[in-house]
This record gives structure tokens, sequence and C-alpha cells, in this order.
């Protein structure tokens, strides 16, 4: 357990819980503003990490692909709510998760139609294949520096949007008083469709970057929807800020403690038990931090303010 690989670690972590606050911002907008549960965020991601794999490989240029993907993911959003998710606000949750349940299988199996099942891969460019030096002597992937400030930018950006611009005091308006918000003139049809729109499109833009890293194939997008309400319930349902706190603090625990309690493990038991119980207890550590803060904190980290 040397200093480079904590280092290298530490990083990993950070870009996994960047990563992941994408996706749980947009489900944070989508649950804790509209409050609509929605099963199918995963999808969104998916479409993502396709739609920019594809038009990479059709372009041989990888930040087209990322430039007009993103534009297709706001659409399938729009379109999405536009369609079928507005029918469902009046319903009970119960409801909305078997509908949106319904939509995980559905645009799982049109992918396999429309991309065949094998998984689809995007190259790097060169630009974004090589390593930087974070210390001497100490190599990183430079894509993944990059994952790490985008995810960084998106974050201020989605601050300063919720916090400190008109249409985000519209959300928030909308969000607390749907009714007295519309009486004063504002669409909130529209503006919970753009809501939804930009959700999808941040768990788009996570696939995106997600793309390179692994490989894009269906159903790639379930896990990260699971880890994501994880965080919407450890930094509290409908704060923006606790789910960026709360992603970073999950992409942590859960990259290190994968990496490290093995051997941590191994001080204390002998290193067949050590090898056996500790990647078994290391998937179970973000559940039970989980559970901790439930405990002490049920309302999570930084609930957002009524």
């Amino acid at each position: 357990m040397t200093l480079t690989l904590i280092l290298e670690q530490t990083f990993n972590g950070l870009q996994a819980g960047v990563t992941l606050f994408l996706v749980a911002a947009g489900l944070t907008l989508i649950l804790g503003i509209m409050d609509f549960v929605f099963l199918a965020h995963g999808a969104q991601v998916m479409i993502g990490a396709y739609a920019a794999a594809a038009i990479t490989q059709a372009t041989g240029n990888f930040f087209i692909g990322l430039g007009l993907a993103i534009p297709i993911t706001f659409a399938s959003g729009y379109l999405l709510e536009l369609l079928i998710i507005r029918h469902l606000y009046r319903r009970d949750h119960m409801e909305q998760v078997l509908a949106t349940f319904g939509l995980i299988l559905f645009f799982n199996e049109a992918i396999r139609v429309g991309f065949g099942p094998a998984a689809l891969y995007s190259d790097l460019p060169p630009a974004l294949s090589g390593f930087v030096e974070i210390l001497p002597e100490t190599p990183y992937p430079a894509y993944r520096l990059g994952v790490i400030a985008v995810g960084l930018i998106c974050a201020l950006a989605i601050h300063l949007f919720v916090s400190k611009t008109r249409i985000g005091a519209m959300v928030r308006a909308g969000a607390n008083n749907p009714e007295m918000t519309a009486a004063l003139g504002i669409n909130i049809k529209i503006l919970f469709r753009l809501i939804f729109a930009t959700g999808a499109c941040l768990a788009g833009v996570a696939g995106m970057m997600l793309g390179p890293l692994t490989s894009v194939q269906p159903g790639m997008g379930e896990p990260l929807l699971i880890l994501s309400l994880v965080v919407i319930i450890i930094g509290g349902i409908g704060s923006v800020r606790g789910a960026f706190i709360a992603a970073i603090i999950v992409g942590l625990v859960d990259t290190l403690g994968r990496v490290f309690l093995p051997s941590i493990l191994r001080l204390f038991f002998e290193q067949a038990t050590a090898d056996g119980a500790g990647p078994a207890l290391a998937s179970m550590l973000v559940y039970i931090l989980m559970a901790v803060v439930l405990i002490f904190r049920p309302t999570g980290l930084f609930p957002a303010k009524g």
C-alpha cells in the first residue's frame, strides 16, 4: 500500500463521485423537485453513451460525438416527458414505479434491436489518451482528469443555475407551491418538461463520459441508478448540494474500500478469510454508510429547505 497507489485510487474515487453526481443531480431534479419516481433514469445514461459512441464511430471524431449526443439526450428526455411522463404526475408513486420500470425494459430492448447485443467501444483522441503527472513519477490518465474537470464544472453550473438564476427561482417556486406559481403566470407544464429534459441530459453526459472507460451495452445505467438513489438518500432528497457531497463520499468509499479493505482485513484475519470477506464487505460499504446516515440524520446530511 504505497502513497502512489493511495493517490491514484483517491483520484479514481473522485472521478467515480463526480460521474455519479451527474446521474444523481438529474434524479434529484426529477424526484426531489418534481416528486416523480423515475426508475428509468439509468436508461438516459445508456442513451447518452450509445449516442456518443455511435456518432463517434460514424464520424471518426470523439468531440463531434460528444457535441451531438448532448442535444440528442436532451431531446429524448423532452419527448419522453411530452409523450408519457406528463400523464403520470398525478398518479401515486407505485404506479410511477411500475410505469417507469416498464420503460427500462422498453429502452433496453430498443437498444438491442437498434445496435445489437454486442457492446460498443469508442477510442479516445490522442489529446486525451495520454497521462499527466499529478506528482513526480505518478502518472494519471488524462481522460480521467478530464472527466473530473467536466464533472466539477457541471456541478458548479447546476448550483449557479438553481440558486442564482431567474429560471432556478421558478424551479424552486414550482417545487414548493405549483398552484401559486401557475397563478403568477408561469407555465408549470413547460417548466417541468424542461427540468425533466435537463435531468435526462445530465444522466446522458455521465454515460458519454463513462463510455470510453467501460463498454457501452444495454442495461449499463441500472447500477448507477441504484447508487444514485443511495446518494440522494445520504445527501437529502431535493438537495443538489447534498447530492454533490454525498456522491463524492460514495465514490471515495466505494473505490477505496474495494481496493484497500482486503489488505486491511489481512492485518486481523488469515489471508484466505480476508480475501473472501474483503470484496463482499467492500461492496456493502456504501449501503452501510447509508444506514448509518439514516439512523442519525433521517432526512439526509443536507436536506432541502422547504
